[in-house]
């Protein structure tokens, strides 16, 4: 099942980098930056994460709330967002539920190599809940003005 812009964006509640829940429905009224991310600490991840914290007051004053996932632990998280000094919460989606209701968990090929993992892919969710854009070629240092665009 793939999304496509204009679906109403699936429901989900999983725990952030501090244990507790966190819900879409808890930004209701709110455009949501929904970006899934392979790893913490990565060279493209960190150039990802980095960008739109330099960029966070931009994505504020638009009313954006960023919401980083990842299949990543809590603990490994509380690290990223310490070392990088991120602003935003990080979704610990172990289990992979998150990623399961997105799509972004697929099957990948590496040096010819297949394996599971995260396709980077960030959505952006409108006040209603409605998906209103999809970035599938996310360019991680520049990732702020893909949303704003």
């Amino acid at each position: 099942m793939s999304l496509n812009i204009g679906d109403i964006a699936p429901h989900f509640t999983s725990k952030d980098q501090e244990g507790s829940d966190i819900s879409l429905s808890d930004f209701s009224g709110k455009k949501v930056v929904l970006y899934f991310y392979p790893k913490d600490s990565t060279p493209g991840c960190t150039a990802q994460a980095c960008n739109l914290r330099d960029n966070y007051q931009a994505l504020l004053d638009q009313d954006y709330v960023v919401l980083g996932v990842s299949t990543d632990t809590e603990k490994r998280h509380q690290n990223f967002i310490k070392k990088n000094e991120l602003p935003f919460p990080l979704i610990a989606d172990v289990e992979k539920e998150v990623h399961e209701l997105y799509d972004t968990w697929q099957l990948k090929k590496f040096m010819g190599k297949e394996y599971m993992g995260t396709v980077r892919t960030t959505f952006i969710i409108d006040e209603q809940g409605k998906i209103e854009d999809i970035i599938t070629k996310v360019k991680t240092k520049d990732h702020t003005a893909q949303i704003l665009k």
